[in-house]
Protein backbone atom coordinates (compact mmCIF):
# COMPACT_ATOMS: atom_id res chain seq x y z
CA UNK A 1 0.00 0.00 0.00
CA UNK A 2 2.81 2.41 0.85
CA UNK A 3 4.48 2.06 -2.56
CA UNK A 4 1.09 2.55 -4.23
CA UNK A 5 0.45 5.81 -2.34
CA UNK A 6 3.92 7.14 -3.20
CA UNK A 7 3.67 6.10 -6.85
CA UNK A 8 0.25 7.76 -7.15
CA UNK A 9 1.95 11.01 -6.13
CA UNK A 10 4.66 10.64 -8.78
CA UNK A 11 7.45 9.04 -6.77
CA UNK A 12 9.40 6.07 -8.08
CA UNK A 13 9.79 3.37 -5.46
CA UNK A 14 12.06 0.41 -4.96
CA UNK A 15 11.10 -2.04 -2.24
CA UNK A 16 13.39 -4.30 -0.24
CA UNK A 17 11.93 -7.13 1.81
CA UNK A 18 14.96 -7.57 4.07
CA UNK A 19 18.19 -5.98 5.28
CA UNK A 20 20.52 -7.68 2.79
CA UNK A 21 18.35 -6.74 -0.18
CA UNK A 22 18.19 -3.14 1.04
CA UNK A 23 21.99 -3.00 1.30
CA UNK A 24 22.37 -4.49 -2.19
CA UNK A 25 20.12 -1.75 -3.63
CA UNK A 26 22.49 0.98 -2.41
CA UNK A 27 24.18 1.53 -5.74
CA UNK A 28 24.04 4.16 -8.45
CA UNK A 29 21.72 5.66 -9.21
CA UNK A 30 21.32 6.26 -5.50
CA UNK A 31 17.87 6.81 -4.09
CA UNK A 32 16.78 10.35 -3.29
CA UNK A 33 15.46 9.16 0.06
CA UNK A 34 15.29 5.96 2.12
CA UNK A 35 12.05 5.17 3.95
CA UNK A 36 12.96 2.59 6.54
CA UNK A 37 11.42 0.42 9.25
CA UNK A 38 13.32 -0.27 12.47
CA UNK A 39 12.57 -3.98 12.29
CA UNK A 40 13.92 -5.58 9.12
CA UNK A 41 14.31 -9.30 8.54
CA UNK A 42 18.04 -9.98 8.80
CA UNK A 43 19.01 -6.71 10.46
CA UNK A 44 17.77 -3.48 11.98
CA UNK A 45 16.95 -0.10 10.55
CA UNK A 46 19.44 1.38 13.00
CA UNK A 47 22.26 -0.77 11.60
CA UNK A 48 21.15 0.10 8.06
CA UNK A 49 21.43 3.82 8.83
CA UNK A 50 24.87 3.28 10.38
CA UNK A 51 25.98 1.48 7.21
CA UNK A 52 24.52 4.23 5.02
CA UNK A 53 26.20 7.02 6.98
CA UNK A 54 29.61 5.24 7.05
CA UNK A 55 29.89 5.15 3.27
CA UNK A 56 31.00 8.36 1.56
CA UNK A 57 28.76 7.85 -1.47
CA UNK A 58 25.59 7.29 0.58
CA UNK A 59 26.04 9.33 3.75
CA UNK A 60 24.01 12.27 2.43
CA UNK A 61 20.97 10.24 1.38
CA UNK A 62 18.11 11.39 3.61
CA UNK A 63 16.48 8.71 5.78
CA UNK A 64 12.98 8.66 7.23
CA UNK A 65 12.14 5.95 9.72
CA UNK A 66 8.55 4.68 9.61
CA UNK A 67 8.08 2.23 12.45
CA UNK A 68 5.82 0.91 15.18
CA UNK A 69 8.52 1.65 17.76
CA UNK A 70 7.15 4.82 19.29
CA UNK A 71 8.94 5.12 22.62
CA UNK A 72 10.86 8.34 23.16
CA UNK A 73 14.11 6.39 23.58
CA UNK A 74 13.61 4.72 20.17
CA UNK A 75 12.84 8.03 18.44
CA UNK A 76 15.91 9.67 19.95
CA UNK A 77 18.15 6.75 18.97
CA UNK A 78 16.85 6.77 15.40
CA UNK A 79 17.46 10.49 15.04
CA UNK A 80 20.87 10.32 16.73
CA UNK A 81 22.20 7.64 14.35
CA UNK A 82 21.21 9.76 11.37
CA UNK A 83 17.50 9.53 10.53
CA UNK A 84 16.24 12.85 9.19
CA UNK A 85 12.71 12.20 10.45
CA UNK A 86 10.94 9.56 12.52
CA UNK A 87 7.29 8.65 11.98
CA UNK A 88 5.40 6.17 14.12
CA UNK A 89 2.68 3.78 12.99
CA UNK A 90 -0.19 4.19 12.56
CA UNK A 91 0.38 7.17 10.30
CA UNK A 92 -1.58 9.40 7.96
CA UNK A 93 -0.61 9.05 4.29
CA UNK A 94 -1.05 12.82 3.86
CA UNK A 95 1.30 13.54 6.75
CA UNK A 96 3.81 10.99 5.46
CA UNK A 97 3.82 12.62 2.02
CA UNK A 98 4.24 16.08 3.55
CA UNK A 99 7.14 14.89 5.71
CA UNK A 100 8.87 13.13 2.81
CA UNK A 101 8.54 16.24 0.66
CA UNK A 102 9.98 18.36 3.50
CA UNK A 103 12.95 16.01 4.01
CA UNK A 104 13.70 15.99 0.28
CA UNK A 105 13.40 19.78 0.18
CA UNK A 106 15.81 20.16 3.11
CA UNK A 107 18.26 17.75 1.47
CA UNK A 108 18.33 20.07 -1.56
CA UNK A 109 18.64 23.48 0.09
CA UNK A 110 19.61 25.29 -3.11
CA UNK A 111 16.73 23.91 -5.12
CA UNK A 112 13.50 25.65 -5.86
CA UNK A 113 10.14 23.95 -6.13
CA UNK A 114 9.62 25.29 -9.64
CA UNK A 115 10.05 22.94 -12.57
CA UNK A 116 12.95 23.96 -14.81
CA UNK A 117 12.21 23.57 -18.53
CA UNK A 118 14.94 24.43 -21.06
CA UNK A 119 14.71 23.38 -24.71
CA UNK A 120 12.91 20.12 -24.00
CA UNK A 121 14.95 19.23 -20.90
CA UNK A 122 12.65 19.27 -17.88
CA UNK A 123 13.89 19.03 -14.28
CA UNK A 124 11.48 18.68 -11.38
CA UNK A 125 13.47 19.44 -8.20
CA UNK A 126 10.70 18.24 -5.88
CA UNK A 127 10.12 14.76 -7.35
CA UNK A 128 13.70 14.55 -8.73
CA UNK A 129 12.44 13.54 -12.18
CA UNK A 130 14.28 14.51 -15.34
CA UNK A 131 12.89 14.17 -18.85
CA UNK A 132 14.27 15.02 -22.27
CA UNK A 133 11.54 15.59 -24.84
CA UNK A 134 9.10 13.75 -22.54
CA UNK A 135 11.36 10.68 -22.22
CA UNK A 136 12.40 9.87 -18.64
CA UNK A 137 16.13 10.02 -17.95
CA UNK A 138 17.80 7.86 -15.32
CA UNK A 139 19.71 10.43 -13.29
CA UNK A 140 20.96 10.25 -9.72
CA UNK A 141 20.53 13.03 -7.18
CA UNK A 142 24.10 14.42 -7.52
CA UNK A 143 23.68 14.78 -11.30
CA UNK A 144 20.27 16.36 -10.86
CA UNK A 145 21.69 18.87 -8.39
CA UNK A 146 24.45 19.79 -10.86
CA UNK A 147 21.89 20.37 -13.63
CA UNK A 148 19.67 22.41 -11.32
CA UNK A 149 22.66 24.49 -10.25
CA UNK A 150 23.66 25.22 -13.84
Amino acid sequence: MLCFVLEQKGYETIEAEDYDTAISLLKEPFPDLVLLDWMLPGGTGINFIKHLKREEMTRNIPVVMLTARGEEEDKVKGLEVGADDYITKPFSPKELLARLKAVIRRASPTSTEEVIDVQGLRLDPVSHRVTAHEQALDMGLPSLRCCTFL
